[in-house]
């Protein structure tokens, strides 16, 4: 594997243990000699297998004769995430899953001697309609008597935005795009009310633990609280139960139950579901992205097919909505994120490489834009060309829906301001358009004004 040829990765530098690498397109891991006992632990031990055999952690091969450098003990191919996602845009349960699975994953290690060594949330993405833990070099020896050396990080990456997104607001999760390293503890317990103190799980492991960093902040000494194994697995258990009891707040939005108050009839809604499944029956896409999915309806009809399916909406109920569905029907090729599409995730962290903008992680082979182009137009006021040249960026083919502003959703949005939008019509919808994309085909749909265009991009 000739190292001129690869391209680090950039959020894997932090780590001495090994990193990420992309070679031919494709992601490696090298792990370094300094990391090799843990390794051969982790595989000689079964843990490996058993985490594997689970779906906890993401299954690798080792590439035999290859390396890349004299530091390196073994270069490992992991499985390939087809889209690489982030916590802050994760909904609730999402992001309560990655916590309980992480949970689990350190119980299962105690029983083979190890330990996580890592509880960060960037630790976790979603596979096949699943949390998953993807790295394999988090594992150490555990250390008898010794505290869990992650019971910080997880607090911070799960713990604290999980209570107060339950506990306040849904979109206090936004907070993890501010701070890398999760909620610092002592902010949560400034936030959320005096009452949660009370509860047994958070009162000491946010409130307590957050007065605890402060009283030991630079504090040189020696001391070290030692634990017996049967004490650090009640830390575990206490955490567990901890998230396993919180809840989605009761909160409403505009958009968490769009489908039961559009204004398409029966016909015009099936209509539009056979146009757009016979679409990509035509297209056979290997990737769709949904923008605007709303709780995901749409994107169904590509995830049913088996294709993997990233949808996507700025509401953090209608993710919330679209995943919870996602789970009770075990769709293994959807994956709902939020991300507002006027705002959406910028790269972050070291250099502002470490964690990359949503719009540079992949492009797709068709892109649904369903009800919302008059959503971006007339609520964001943002120009047709513009529009027009995100998706031109980011898709092949696009399935895109035009609202006339004679729609009674599109004159929603129009109550209580001037109509400046002299230029939204069909005419310079469709001029501005043809600008990046070919218009194949398009079809009014069924006791509406709105029609479906399917475009092709020059």
């Amino acid at each position: 594997m000739n190292s001129g040829a690869r391209s680090d990765e950039p959020s894997s530098f932090r780590d001495p243990s090994g990193f990420i690498f992309k070679y031919r397109n494709e992601y490696y891991r090298q792990v370094n000699l300094s990391y090799k006992d843990n390794y051969d632990l982790l595989i000689d031990s079964g843990l490996f297998k058993e985490l594997v055999s689970r779906n906890y952690l993401i299954n690798h091969r080792e590439i035999s004769g290859r390396s890349v450098g004299q530091s390196a003990y073994k270069i490992i191919k992991p499985d390939q995430i087809p889209f690489i996602s982030y916590p802050f845009e994760w909904c609730f349960d999402q992001l309560k899953d990655a916590a309980l699975l992480t949970l689990e994953i350190e119980k299962t290690a105690l029983r083979f001697g190890q330990s996580l060594k890592d509880a960060s949330a960037y630790n976790i993405q979603f596979f096949d309609g699943k949390p998953i833990f993807i790295d394999t070099l988090s594992f150490e020896k555990y250390a008898e008597s010794k505290p869990w050396v992650a019971y910080r990080q997880f607090c911070q990456h799960f713990l604290a935005p999980l209570t107060l997104m339950s506990r306040l607001d849904l979109r206090l999760n936004s907070l993890m795009q501010i701070y890398l390293d999760g909620v610092p503890l002592d902010l949560a317990a400034k936030l959320l009310p005096g009452k949660t103190r009370l509860s047994l799980g958070l009162g000491a492991h946010i409130f307590l633990h957050a007065k605890s960093q402060k009283s030991h902040a630079g504090d040189k000494s020696k001391r070290e609280l030692k634990l017996s194994r049967s004490q650090f697995l009640g830390i575990i258990d206490s955490l567990k139960s901890t998230v396993a009891g919180l809840r989605l707040p009761k909160q409403r939005t505009v958009w968490d139950h769009y489908y039961d108050d559009t204004n398409y009839s029966a016909a015009g809604f099936h209509d539009k579901e056979k146009i757009v499944a016979t679409w990509i029956k035509e297209l056979k896409p290997k990737t769709i992205w949904d923008a605007g999915a709303n709780d995901g309806h749409f994107s169904r009809l590509g995830s049913s097919q088996n294709i993997p399916t990233l949808s996507t909406d700025f509401d953090p109920i209608a993710v919330e909505n679209n995943y919870l569905k996602m789970k009770a029907g075990k769709d293994h090729f959807i994956l709902p994120l939020i991300i507002d599409l006027t705002n959406p995730s910028p790269a972050i962290g070291w250099q502002n490489t470490e964690r990359k903008s949503f719009l540079s992680r992949g492009s797709f082979d068709l892109t649904f834009a369903l009800a919302l182009v008059h959503h971006l137009a007339i609520a964001n006021n943002l120009p047709l060309n513009k529009i027009a040249e995100l998706f031109s960026l980011q898709t092949k083919h696009l399935i895109i829906e035009f609202v006339p502003k004679t729609d009674s959703n599109a004159q929603r949005l129009l109550q209580n301001r001037e109509d400046i939008f002299v230029n939204y019509s069909q005419i310079e919808f469709e001029k501005e358009f043809s600008r990046y994309f070919k218009i194949i085909k398009r079809k009014p749909l069924k006791d509406s004004r709105r029609i479906l265009y399917l475009m092709l991009k020059k």
